[in-house]
């Protein structure tokens, strides 16, 4: 995997344009590692009269099969037998109770690793000066493998913990929302002359300051405390309410201004890291590439034009991940309707949609795969 290691070592995390011929190189090379070795992928393509030897310029992406995400969660899709997997990790599953399975090997999370810590450093979220840490999500179990639940643990390590604290708490067998065990610490660490950072879920973040503002309860976080928010409203999709509203209460409440608030964008499907920029936009990493395309033709659609978000980075080569179909509509803004200097194109998702109501086209992938009795 020479050119993603080059891709992923590349310094500035945001030079699309100095990238697109080594993310092209990434892609190829993925393409080819996966088709090689696994026989339901490569069915895929062959039906698709697609060979990884297309990948010759970024036009060529669009023409690349796509597997929806829905069918991550229907079917365990590993490239590479479980052992020589170094780490496996679940989405937070639908309605269903159905959650996708994604594999990693010891290559996928060193990218991973160079990745974060690129764009970590240009939003200067690492810090050597300790924090207080306030989780909005799972308490970390070794049996727990959601994916959000170590992305937000891991956030934790961006600078030194001198505490962790958990909205989701494991108690008596089953995870437990403890929102005063939360309050009280905030209260606590207020007074601390540490900062206090947020990680997690959105919407555990909104109910927790709905209820300290319905109780009067105001705080002054120490200087650099930081509210970060990844993983979306899940089901609390109803109540999402517009982020100047949100801002507007963390301010009220906690004494965050919305520079103090940053979020993520991200998938188990899609482990790339995107974070928003001092304008709350997210930004297209070089370590991936995003499409929007028609819901009705699946056809790529001009920037400022709405529809599905699909989703291609060549960082997992444990997982057919190369190319996804997520349930998120959305749009891609050329890089001047934002203005904070980054010259890559930024994602605004709009909401979610059913994919059982959309005709994909990745070659029948759902179909083809219940033929294929093996693993990919």
């Amino acid at each position: 995997m020479k050119y993603r290691r080059r891709l992923f070592h590349h310094r500035d995390p945001y030079d699309l344009k100095g990238t697109d011929e080594l993310f092209i190189q990434a892609v190829r090379e993925n393409c080819a590692y996966v088709y090689a070795r696994s026989p339901g992928y490569r069915a895929i393509l062959d039906d698709a009269g697609f060979s990884p030897e297309r990948l010759q310029s970024p036009a060529d992406l669009a023409d690349l099969p796509f597997l929806p995400t829905a069918l991550f969660k229907r079917r365990r899709l590993f490239v590479l037998p479980r052992r020589r997997l170094i780490w496996v990790v679940t989405s937070s599953g639908t309605s269903s109770g159905k959650a996708s399975e994604v594999g990693f090997t010891a290559g996928d999370l060193w990218a991973g690793l160079k990745m974060v810590l690129h764009i970590c450093k240009l939003r200067r979220l690492i810090s050597l000066r300790p924090c207080h840490h306030v989780v909005f999500g799972y308490q970390p179990r070794l049996r727990n493998r959601k994916g959000v639940s170590w992305t937000a643990f891991g956030v934790t390590f961006f600078a030194p913990a001198l505490s962790r604290t958990y909205a989701l708490r494991w108690k008596n067998g089953d995870y437990v929302l403890d929102l005063q065990h939360v309050q009280d610490a905030i209260v606590k660490h207020s007074r601390s002359r540490f900062p206090l950072r947020f990680m997690g879920f959105p919407a555990y973040a909104w109910f927790l300051m709905k209820r300290m503002d319905e109780q009067g309860v105001r705080v002054q976080l120490p200087k650099g405390s930081k509210l970060m928010l990844g993983g979306g409203w899940k089901q609390f999709y109803a109540e999402e309410v517009d982020k100047s509203e949100f801002y507007a209460l963390a301010k009220k409440v906690l004494g965050l201004d919305d520079r103090d608030i940053i979020e993520f964008y991200g998938a188990v499907e899609h482990p790339i890291f995107y974070n928003d920029c001092e304008r709350h936009h997210f930004h297209v990493p070089i370590y991936s590439r995003v499409l929007i395309r028609d819901p009705v033709t699946l056809r790529p659609v001009p920037n400022g034009t709405p529809g599905l978000v699909n989703l291609i980075t060549p960082m997992d080569v444990g997982t057919p991940l190369l190319s996804v179909m997520t349930d998120d509509l959305g749009i891609l803004h050329d890089p001047e309707e934002c203005g904070c200097g980054l010259d890559s194109p930024w994602l605004e998702i709009l909401g979610r949609v059913g994919l059982q109501d959309i005709k994909t086209c990745a070659a029948g992938a759902a179909e083809i795969l219940n033929k294929v009795e093996v693993s990919l």
